[in-house]
């Protein structure tokens, strides 16, 4: 082989600009690593989204594991409250071998490697954020040696875009990964009277009825009732009704503060419940649609020594009746209806990415002189993973003339809780034949 003066030359050129790129890229990863600050933990707010079949089998306490699949896409969801540069890391370590990873934040692809067989900060780069919200970070292997492209256990973030705040899930994953749960507490005019009977309307629009919802139509003090979707194949008519006695082991109820049935409707199972309180609860399982609405009615009055009897009805366009569901009586409890409410919740912790609404419409209260009154304002609240900013995918208030819930799926509109919204009135009173109720 002939070596000239050119070829020389030329090799020295090549050297010197691979010396300078990887000069570059040091100083590029050393910069960026002096960035990060805030590590935000997978297990909580990562999902594998293209199979959300092997979420908990993949994502754990410990973070992202048996990651062995290209197909698989992890997407972890951070909201900064700026906008800027956005440096971002990862912690990672892999078993055996090495991988190669992309990170993207929008259009902008990043690739890393991951070669430590203890967990180690790798950078990643920065990224351009253009304005507040939910910023989704998506991993997805490239290559790799070994069976597994590594597990990883945080994000680490930092830069600009995080000078004035950050919030995602940094404790209670299992409810931070369900997502903030929402309610309307429908505001009674003062002068009602005793409560006996309340009535509400609920439409879920047309896509929206996801998978772990329970859109709940007539809560009260004791207890609550709605429709939920319970699977691809199932969806339920709920309703429950909490013991006196506060535990969440429905087994260790005394016997004299059971919930006790009285009559259940056709096709109707009932039982009881626990892990949230514990009490009687029944359901029947039925296709509702969406872009339907659907009557629910609920009866509460004080009975036989010292308890209280609960009765609920639900009426199908489908049928054209009144279809009784179930009626229980609560021991140790006298009181006609208090607490009127409705609320949103994902009970499914693998659908905690996906949003989902439903419109309230047309609430009214019957008191016990037969004067109907019709609830028309509304305080909008959420639970605690809400309150204490884990999750801001929340919404709540008043659309079209009825009020509306929102929450999970990651949305930047987010409707400030404990505000009140107020509706036009209808002045449609409910049409029942109380004579003819099952």
């Amino acid at each position: 082989m002939r070596i000239t003066r050119n070829s020389i030359l030329y090799s020295l050129l090549m050297l010197c600009f691979l010396s300078a790129c990887s000069t570059s890229t040091k100083k590029e990863a050393s910069k960026t690593i002096d960035k990060l600050e805030i590590e935000v933990p997978l297990c909580g707010n990562a999902w594998l989204v293209n199979d959300i079949s092997l979420n908990k089998e993949m994502i754990s306490d410990s973070g992202l594991t048996n990651w062995s699949k290209k197909s698989n896409l992890i997407r972890t969801y951070v909201r900064v409250n700026g906008a800027g540069k956005l440096s971002l890391g990862i912690k990672a370590k892999i078993t055996h071998g090495l991988s190669k990873v992309n990170v993207k934040i929008g259009n902008t692809n990043k690739e890393v490697t991951i070669k430590d067989t203890i967990s180690t900060l790798i950078p990643v780069g920065e990224f351009d954020i253009v304005e507040s919200g939910y910023v989704q970070i998506d991993l997805q292997g490239i290559s790799k040696t070994d069976e597994f492209f590594g597990e990883v256990s945080h994000l680490v973030i930092g830069g600009e875009a995080t000078s004035e705040g950050t919030d995602f899930v940094k404790d209670d994953f299992y409810w931070g990964r369900r997502g903030p749960s929402v309610h309307l507490g429908y505001q009674v005019p003062e002068n009602t009277g005793d409560v006996e009977w309340f009535y509400n309307e609920i439409t879920v629009p047309k896509g929206e009825d996801i998978i772990g919802s329970y859109f709940m139509a007539n809560g009260f003090g004791e207890g609550y009732f709605g429709i939920q979707v319970n699977s691809e194949s199932e969806r339920r008519i709920l309703f429950s009704v909490w013991s006196s006695y506060v535990t969440d082991d429905p087994n260790t109820i005394p016997e004299d503060e059971k919930i006790i049935l009285l009559k259940k409707g056709e096709n109707v199972t009932t039982g009881e419940f626990g892990n949230e309180g514990s009490g009687g609860q029944s359901y029947k399982v039925f296709n509702w649609k969406s872009d339907q609405t659907y009557r629910f009615l609920l009866k509460g009055r004080p009975s036989v020594n010292n308890s209280t009897d609960y009765t609920a009805y639900f009426f199908t366009p489908e049928k054209g009746e009144w279809e009784l569901i179930a009626s229980f009586r609560r021991p140790k409890t006298s009181t006609y209806l208090t607490r009127p409410h409705s609320f949103l919740e994902n009970f499914i912790t693998e659908m905690g990415p996906v949003s989902r609404k439903a419109n309230y419409s047309n609430q009214w209260v019957l008191n016990t002189e037969k004067e109907w009154i019709e609830l028309h304002e509304a305080k909008f609240t959420a639970d605690a993973t809400a309150r204490k900013d884990a999750r801001l995918d929340y919404a709540g208030g008043v659309e079209d003339g009825t009020f509306y819930l929102k929450n999970c799926g990651f949305f930047n509109e987010r409707v400030p809780f404990d505000t009140y919204h107020t509706r036009e009135k209808t002045g449609e009173e409910p049409i029942i034949d109380f004579d003819s109720l099952p």
